[in-house]
């Protein structure tokens, strides 16, 4: 029997844009510009090619001249890859109640690290020093998972975004407790370009040991990257990433999208873009009687409450997810190629839906 031919044509609509990720846009056109141009020919694979060399020069300029990058598939892998480097067996990880590696990693860091998570309420999604102090303890307790790293979300789950300071006085404190820092920033460019500062100003300049360096939310096809920064915290990152099947045996396409995207201003142009969005899009809604904001919307995201009934009819209009469906609230993602039409068009369905409920 012959196999089918293929059949490669369009089968969506590319003018349709929700708000339930900024997973669902597309690629941007410089990143399928570069995919293009590391295409053809053979390049050393693993990580042997010129292109994932080059990108390491990109990465030290933006995190220190100790900077080290190692591409991975996805922001889960670089988290858990990240987290095994930096923990014993024994150890554990404080992170808040909210933390992506709690809540939306589907317990990846317990099955495939074995990492307990000892987590702490944090009602912004940001940890102090103080809540840090809450699963700080017990280091000699054989009974207790030994705390062994605070790992802190930027920009939060909650779409808040911590300040240089407030970064700079977690490390302190966690360093002087013997706690290695992780930061997870897959939405790492919308919170620079929320604070205007360079993304080294609330990493390696305020002590982050490494981070989980996010592409994919930002423009590209696939990819991220852990960032080491500190290397005496750090072990065995090359067998972890393999060992956690993230190692891509063509990653020039992996490093060279990274590349397009931080090399020159991509990356923020494309944050800033989406956090624009998503102030035009609360600042549409907050108008509207019987809608609220949750939370300050710092970054890409607009967290709100409004009638059940309103949000299911919604749905059928514009793709979006519910956050606490038994509270009412629901999140609204923008990305870099959300338009000012898409946001008008949904605030206009949110006044409609309101007025007749």
């Amino acid at each position: 029997m012959n196999p089918p031919k293929t059949d490669a044509r369009r089968r969506h609509d590319p003018s349709v844009r929700g708000f339930a990720s900024d997973n669902y846009a597309g690629v941007h056109p410089e990143v399928l510009a570069a995919l293009a141009l590391a295409n053809g020919g053979h390049q050393v694979a693993y990580g042997e090619d010129v292109y994932t060399e080059h990108l390491q020069q990109v990465v030290r300029g933006h995190f220190g001249a100790t900077a080290e990058a190692y591409p991975v598939f996805n922001g889960t892998g670089a988290n858990v890859v990240a987290l095994q480097a930096v923990t014993d067996r024994w150890g554990a990880v404080i992170c808040a109640e909210s933390a992506h590696i709690n809540t939306d990693e589907g317990g990846a860091p317990e099955q495939v690290a074995g990492i307990k998570l000892l987590t702490v309420p944090a009602p912004d999604g940001k940890l102090t020093p103080e809540l840090i102090d809450r699963q700080a303890f017990g280091f000699d307790d054989e009974h207790r998972a030994m705390p062994q790293v605070v790992s802190i979300t930027q920009s939060t789950e909650l779409g808040t975004v911590y300040t240089p300071d407030e970064i700079r006085a977690i490390c302190d404190h966690a360093h002087a407790h013997g706690l290695t820092v992780h930061l997870d920033g897959s939405r790492l460019g919308n919170a620079a370009a929320s604070l205007d500062v360079p993304m080294r100003a609330f990493t390696n300049a305020a002590g982050v040991d490494l981070l989980s360096l996010g592409g994919t939310k930002n423009g590209a096809m696939y990819g991220e990257a852990v960032v080491v920064i500190n290397h005496e915290r750090v072990r065995r990152m090359k067998h972890l990433r393999k060992t956690s099947m993230q190692l891509a045996s063509k990653m020039r396409f992996v490093s060279v999208q990274l590349e397009a995207l931080l090399a020159k201003d991509l990356w923020l142009r494309n944050a800033r873009h989406a956090n624009e969005m998503a102030r035009r899009l609360a600042e549409g809604v907050r108008a509207v009687d019987g809608v609220e904001i949750l939370h300050p919307v710092q970054s890409n995201a607009v967290f709100a409450r409004l009638p059940h009934a309103v949000t299911e009819r919604l749905q059928k209009r514009f793709r979006f997810y519910f956050w606490d469906e038994a509270a009412g609230d629901v999140r609204w993602m923008c990305a870099y190629d959300t338009s000012e039409d898409d946001v008008d068009a949904f605030v206009a369905a949110v006044k409609e839906e309101m007025t007749s409920r």
